[in-house]
């Protein structure tokens, strides 16, 4: 016992990780876990701090970001043909507006295009009615023309209010005139030149007696009137091509609402 005493005692010195230098390789350091452990605390504890602290909102949207950043690889038919119609909508649109600026290929002709659409305008219009309504001395006149100012005024908010929903901007970058500031006609679709002149034609149709070579006259002016918003470069094709449809719709409304002639004479009284 005593002579293997002093040859363990041999055995470790002569040991290479025995040495001061190597003994971190055999036990490791406690400050280092401990401050290893310490620092995994704080960061866990920092990390649900920091859960708690970020409202619902963000963890809902944090959570979807990566189903709504996802493309859609599939998509639909109906998808598809309505974003190829709306690009040749566009497309036909830019090409028909040959009086957009002076610089364009019909730029000379752009004033007598403004003068015809200036011939739809609804203040024009709705003065006009005004001044016929004072100087009518007749009762079916007068009912015609009350209602005719009705149907002006639908027309005029049942537009803005689609056009204010819709919020779609022209073809070119084209600044609205006055007069369609105060018709609150800012927005392209639905075009409301289009709406008033196709709900114009078809009440003059139905409540006037005119020859067949002005029917044709009105119907064309319509026509007229509703594409030259196109070669202004103010609406596109789609927009026009509602606008006659929303004409339509509204003629046959104040159809339904039509005003009898007691009704007009009381509010000619009143007014």
């Amino acid at each position: 016992m005593p002579a293997s005493q002093p040859r363990s005692r041999a055995r470790d010195r002569n040991n290479v990780l025995n040495r001061a230098e190597f003994l971190s390789l055999n036990q490791p350091l406690k400050g280092n876990q401990e401050s290893r452990s310490s620092g995994r605390k704080q960061s866990g504890q920092a990390g649900v701090a920091g859960a708690q602290n970020t409202n619902p909102k963000e963890r809902r949207q944090s959570q979807q970001l990566p189903e709504e950043d996802c493309m859609q690889l599939n998509p639909s038919f109906k998808g598809i043909a309505f974003n190829s119609l709306l690009a040749i909508d566009i497309c036909m649109s830019k090409r028909l507006g040959v009086c957009a600026s002076r610089a364009s290929s019909w730029g000379g002709a752009r004033s007598m295009i403004n003068l015809l659409g200036i011939t739809g305008h609804g203040i024009p219009w709705i003065a006009g009615t005004l001044i016929c309504l004072v100087k009518s001395s007749t009762l079916a006149g007068q009912e015609v023309l009350m209602n005719l100012l009705l149907a002006l005024l639908l027309d005029i908010m049942i537009v803005a209010g689609l056009q204010k929903l819709a919020k779609r901007k022209g073809p070119y970058d084209i600044n609205p005139g006055l007069l369609d500031y105060l018709t609150m006609d800012t927005y392209a679709f639905p075009a409301g030149h289009a709406s008033r002149v196709a709900m114009l034609s078809k009440f003059f149709l139905n409540h006037l007696v005119l020859a067949i070579p002005l029917r044709i006259l009105l119907v064309l002016w319509a026509l007229c009137v509703g594409f030259s918003r196109v070669m202004i470069g103010r609406h596109h094709i789609t927009d026009v091509l509602s606008g006659f449809v929303f004409g339509y719709l509204q003629f046959r409304l104040v159809e339904l609402i039509w005003m009898s002639s007691n009704t007009c004479q009381m509010l000619i009284s009143i007014w």
